[in-house]
């Protein structure tokens, strides 16, 4: 069984280099598990923004629910190593936990104030982040890194002048989407130094029961409530943690094996329009026309630093 990973913190192009087979040897099979894949990533924005619950229940009860799922495979395949994880792998994989849980308390309650079109294309900036924490630490980018951040940026500068001239609350829901970009950033670097010792199995779930704790001390702090929906809301919380992790991140962790980092990663981007297609057929959000040029440049972006990421 696969682990499951999280939507939008796992839309990261990835910060290591891989070779996959050529292109010409790219299996069918996989190609389509990849679109698979697409598409659950994509359903997951306009499924919380559709769920009728408050956005940080719904961030908690998907992450419980992930434990739920996980957890009995870890325990049974995983005892001996979760037993003997070294005492700084453990820190690390709690504090990737607790920026996990930021990145969903910032991300999902965006999604209720800008247009899911908006605040999918600004979390998908993590990528971007990455890069610059990295660079923080001495790790030099390549040129065309470096230039696909400047696109990028230049896009999310655009975007967010247009959803302030829409209003103040798309502005603030856009801030909210860049700062879950951020902390994704941080738990993406954190978990690569944890999985360098621990499998992803053990990692995945004590970063997942450290996030399901820290939202919950957040709900708490916050008053939001944890129940009393109709049992269609719960549904559609469970669809939302089978559709974006189940198929959507365990399908694109099977494939990255065979496709390559590069090919994965860039059609992981494909989340954006995927989910403002499906925001607008099924919610009715048709983002303004002045927002199109503005995603088209963040992804742009993110394909020129996923393409400089693999040189």
């Amino acid at each position: 069984m696969p682990a499951v990973r999280s939507d939008a913190a796992d839309t990261a192009v990835p910060v290591t280099t891989g070779t996959g087979p050529a292109p010409h040897a790219l299996p069918r099979t996989d190609l389509l598990l990849l679109a698979v894949s697409i598409g659950g990533i994509s359903l997951s924005a306009p499924l919380i923004s559709a769920t009728a619950a408050p956005a940080l229940a719904i961030a908690l009860w998907r992450n419980v629910m992930s434990v739920g799922v996980l957890g009995p495979y870890a325990l049974l395949r995983h005892r001996a190593e979760l037993r003997g994880i070294g005492r700084r792998a453990l820190l690390l994989a709690m504090a990737a936990g607790a920026l996990l849980a930021v990145h969903f308390a910032l991300w999902m309650p965006s999604l209720r104030m800008t247009s899911v079109a908006s605040a999918t294309a600004l979390v998908t900036t993590t990528p971007l982040w990455t890069i610059l924490l990295m660079r923080v630490f001495g790790v030099r980018a390549p040129r065309l890194v470096w230039a696909g951040m400047c696109v990028a940026f230049a896009g999310v500068l655009v975007l967010t002048g247009v959803d302030l001239s829409l209003s103040p609350r798309a502005l603030l829901g856009d801030a909210l989407a860049l700062g879950a970009g951020l902390a994704a950033a941080g738990y993406v670097l954190l978990g690569a130094e944890v999985r360098k010792s621990v499998s992803t199995t053990a990692y995945t779930l004590v970063c997942y029961a450290t996030t399901s704790v820290v939202l919950l001390a957040i709900c708490l702090v916050a008053g939001t409530p944890l129940a009393g929906w109709s049992g269609g809301v719960w549904w559609q919380i469970v669809a939302l943690m089978v559709s974006a992790q189940l198929l959507g991140h365990s399908l694109s962790n099977r494939v990255v094996n065979t496709l390559g980092p590069s090919v994965t990663s860039t059609a992981i981007l494909l989340e954006t329009p995927g989910a403002a297609l499906i925001a607008a057929l099924w919610l009715g959000q048709w983002p303004p026309v002045a927002a199109y040029p503005a995603v088209a440049l963040i992804l742009l972006g993110l394909v020129l630093v996923a393409r400089g990421g693999r040189r």
